[in-house]
């Protein structure tokens, strides 16, 4: 078994995750009527960028993380990703790579480093979600400058190298359905050396890429944008869903109730049983507070939850590189 093996089957043995949407779509768009999570048209339908984020609109009242991980805990989470770089392109860490962060914002907490504290507390195995996408910075489908891999590199390395043990990166608007960079233009393994070179067990999973793990050191399967696990799998893989509407929260999750837990564990075994790790999404207000259907939502599915027995060797099937 190789060194990646052994990381892709100790990842895949977690079974059960929690994905946090938490960024300034939150601030943005939670009433808005024309933009849902963030400006998909501008990025694939050539409209021009119409709500750029000013960093003072940032400014969470209640930011509890240890109350996230309470509950992603009661909801069978055992590993989560946080955005700490959405497509919108704000960091919610203190980067010197760029102005657009919280360092320039009404509130200036370290969001990453507060996250990723609570949860390692709470004993969940916490990683980071980065967009390459970046709407701000003028990073998309139609190319990446030198300029901008360097702040690209630089971000990542400072995610990796000032904040402990990351076990694993997710990568978004990277050769993605809905947008970002090709591998053309900005390949895999140039990214996923600079991780490997900073953290040798750090996994590098890019959402949407399911075809193999040549792009992605596990296949990633977004299942809130209709990719679907069909037919025989034998892993390594991941989906993602949600039980609001959106990824980010949204004003009508203060009434609307959230999807079945029937639904969602009943995802989450079909995944289980094809070596497909599962994460439910959760999704603070702009205040940093998760609403109380959610919360009893992922409690219900923590009871129902069934987590199969680890694997100890690799199934026929496995994908390997």
């Amino acid at each position: 078994m190789t060194h990646l093996e052994k990381l892709q089957r100790d990842f895949i043995n977690l079974r059960m995750g929690t994905f946090i949407h938490w960024n300034s779509a939150t601030a943005q768009f939670h009433a808005s009527a024309d933009v849902i999570d963030w400006e998909i048209d501008h990025e694939n339908r050539g409209k021009p960028r119409l709500y750029p984020f000013d960093e003072k609109c940032w400014n969470p009242k209640k930011l509890d993380c240890r109350a996230w991980a309470r509950i992603a805990k009661a909801g069978g989470a055992r590993f989560s990703a946080y955005t700490a770089k959405h497509h919108e392109g704000f960091c919610t860490w203190k980067t010197e790579y760029s102005s657009h962060s919280v360092k320039n914002a009404s509130n200036t907490t370290d969001v990453v480093a507060q996250y990723l504290s609570a949860f390692r507390e709470a004993g969940i195995v916490a990683g980071l979600y980065f967009s390459i996408l970046d709407l701000t910075a003028g990073i998309g489908r139609k190319g990446c400058t030198e300029e901008q891999k360097a702040m690209i590199k630089g971000q990542l390395t400072e995610l990796l190298t000032n904040y402990g043990e990351i076990p694993f990166l997710m990568f978004d608007g990277w050769g993605s359905p809905w947008g970002g960079p090709s591998y053309e233009i900005l390949p895999f393994e140039e990214i996923d050396g600079l991780v490997k070179s900073l953290q040798p067990n750090c996994l590098s999973l890019c959402i949407g890429w399911t075809k193999d793990i040549g792009h992605s050191d596990i296949c990633f399967y977004e299942g809130g944008a209709g990719q679907k696990l069909e037919g025989e799998f034998a892993g390594p893989g991941i989906l993602c869903q949600k039980m609001t509407k959106t990824w980010f929260w949204r004003d009508e999750d203060r009434t609307d109730p959230p999807r079945s837990s029937d639904w969602l564990v009943g995802l989450a075994h079909d995944c289980f049983a094809k070596n497909v790790n599962f994460m439910n999404n959760l999704s603070p207000d702009p205040d940093g507070v998760i609403e109380p259907s959610l919360a009893a939502a992922f409690d219900e599915v923590g009871k129902k939850l069934v987590l199969p027995d680890e694997i100890t060797d690799l199934p026929a099937g496995w994908m390997r590189r």
